[in-house]
């Protein structure tokens, strides 16, 4: 799995071609320059000879501060929201407004707007982004369109994979990657669009075919100080739709009618499992599922199309999963496939990484599950759908624990979700990072109201625990970590796999331990 540190240096884009794109106030320095651009960058440390940088205000560091040092890396123009006190003759100003919009406008126009070439489809939302982001890249891959992922840490292209630092990455990373996908022959890109990324301009300028909303809880409040302000952070994507776009929303979230209120009826698709739903928004194609059965492995169900009624089977648990499937064929049916390809395709997809993951059933008959869950809604979601599956007289266990340094509002109710939910509780470290781990805990157990409740700071510790409680019957959710691969500890990564530690332990406790499946 390769990582992408640098930006790509290209054959060169003229100056004069790429100020075409961008909106700026004024040009400064060495307006007569003929020297190509050979690189777009707002990391100083990558600048090489020939490059564009570009001044990034950001929470830690502000870009302006490291003109003069791209500028001695071999930078030839700078794009900036002032100049700075001592300028260089042979480096081109150019002032603008917000450096991050013009980060985005240069990224795209020195990647032959790559962007403009594919069809992107973006989904947005608290919970489920990446189960159903990866949901529609299978869909039409299995359908003869050839398309890319951008997501939680992680670009895919055909068999490539590619290691990310963010859910939606920076302007000059998404465009590289655009174009990495286009060399690659691929038509469509499907991208989880965090509202990090909407707010701090990442997406920027971007038109796009489809987008999904999934649905609105607690989160990154921290950040957006209200929830209302997190709304509207979410519904920019649905402004940023091209002439022929659609999007899709879950209408069973309160939030799906701000998410459309600016869109025509006709790029309206809504999305349901209750048909009350309907009334609530009116849209120009609706999509609903019937649940006829499911277990801890699969749901059966009936998904309503438009013009079909299809049966299938999602090799997926829970209704929140069921909603993730009926998101993704909706998009489908944007694409004009049909139905019972869209169906055959998605009923293909037995696993995401991290995502309500069956590491493994021991001889005795227990479940050990893995979810990203650490929010409210996520975690209730996990827990209830996990409760409504368990065999009779069995117990749900649960172990999980905050983040540090975000939000804290959400703590105490997620310990109270957990204590309503579950029969047994563990708590103990996510990653912590600056915070100490005794004071996360304290905070979400303020929201424990009943059952029993365990503090286990250490987390290889508190999983050990967990599954040495397993009966026949019992499922264990590990929740928070999902797909991550390290703990976060006083400002230090550590290596830390919650499905890792669950195989060594049935490897070491549990005879006949079966190859690892994912749900």
């Amino acid at each position: 799995m390769a990582a992408l540190k640098e930006s790509p240096v290209r054959q060169g884009v003229s100056l004069e071609e790429l100020l075409k794109g961008i909106t700026y106030r004024a040009l400064a320095g060495n307006t007569g320059s003929a020297e190509p651009i050979r690189m777009v960058t707002s990391d100083s440390r990558e600048a090489l000879p020939g490059s564009l940088f570009v001044a990034v205000r950001g929470y830690c560091a502000d870009g302006h501060r490291f003109i003069c040092s791209a500028i001695k890396r071999g930078s030839i123009a700078v794009i900036c929201e002032e100049l700075p006190s001592e300028t260089s003759s042979s480096c081109l100003y150019i002032l603008v407004s917000d450096t991050r919009k013009a980060l985005a406008e240069a990224a795209r126009m020195y990647y032959g707007k790559a962007s403009d070439r594919l069809r992107i489809i973006g989904v947005t939302g608290t919970n489920g982004k990446t189960t159903t982001a990866k949901l529609i890249t299978a869909m039409l891959n299995a359908n003869g369109i050839s398309t890319g992922y951008i997501g939680t840490n992680l670009c895919s292209i055909g068999d490539q994979e590619i290691v990310l630092e963010r859910t939606t990455p920076e302007a000059d990373v998404l465009h590289a990657l655009f174009s990495k996908m286009l060399d690659a022959g691929c038509k469509a890109a499907v991208m989880e669009v965090s509202s990090h990324a909407l707010m701090l301009h990442r997406v920027y300028g971007i038109r796009f075919h489809a987008a999904v909303f999934t649905n609105l809880t607690m989160e990154h409040l921290d950040f957006h100080i209200s929830m209302p302000e997190y709304a509207l952070a979410k519904q920019q994507l649905f402004d940023q739709l091209s002439s022929d776009g659609f999007g899709v929303f879950n209408i069973d979230d309160p939030y799906a009618s701000q998410m459309a209120e600016r869109l025509d009826y006709e790029k309206q698709y809504c999305c349901t499992l209750h048909n009350g739903a309907r009334r609530a928004m009116t849209c120009s194609r609706y999509f609903q599922a019937d649940i006829i059965e499911g277990n801890i492995a699969s749901s059966s169900v009936v998904l309503h199309f438009p013009d079909a009624l299809i049966n299938m089977k999602v090799q997926l648990p829970g209704m929140f999963n069921v909603m993730n499937v009926l998101e993704a064929a909706a998009v489908g049916a944007g694409f004009g496939l049909r139905p019972e390809a869209i169906c055959g395709a998605l009923s293909g997809v037995s696993a995401v990484d991290g995502r309500m993951e069956r590491v493994g059933d021991s001889t005795t008959g227990w479940s050990a599950i893995v979810d990203y869950a650490h929010t409210p809604d996520a975690l209730f979601k996990a827990l209830d759908a996990l409760r409504t599956l368990k065999p009779e007289g069995s117990r749900l266990i649960v172990v999980f624990g905050c983040g540090g340094n975000r939000d804290k509002g959400k703590r105490s109710e997620m310990g109270r979700i957990a204590s309503e939910t579950a029969d047994e509780v563990i708590l103990t470290s996510d990653n912590p990072r600056d915070e100490k781990p005794e004071t996360i805990l304290d905070d979400i157990e303020r929201g424990i109201i009943k059952g029993h409740c365990t503090r286990i700071i250490d987390r290889t510790e508190a999983v050990r625990s967990a599954l040495s409680m397993l009966k026949e019957g019992d499922i264990l959710l590990v929740a928070g970590k999902g797909h991550e691969k390290y703990q976060e500890i006083a400002g230090r990564k550590y290596f830390f796999s919650d499905q890792e530690l669950i195989q060594q332990y049935i490897q070491q406790h549990c005879s006949g331990y079966p190859e690892k499946e994912s749900v």
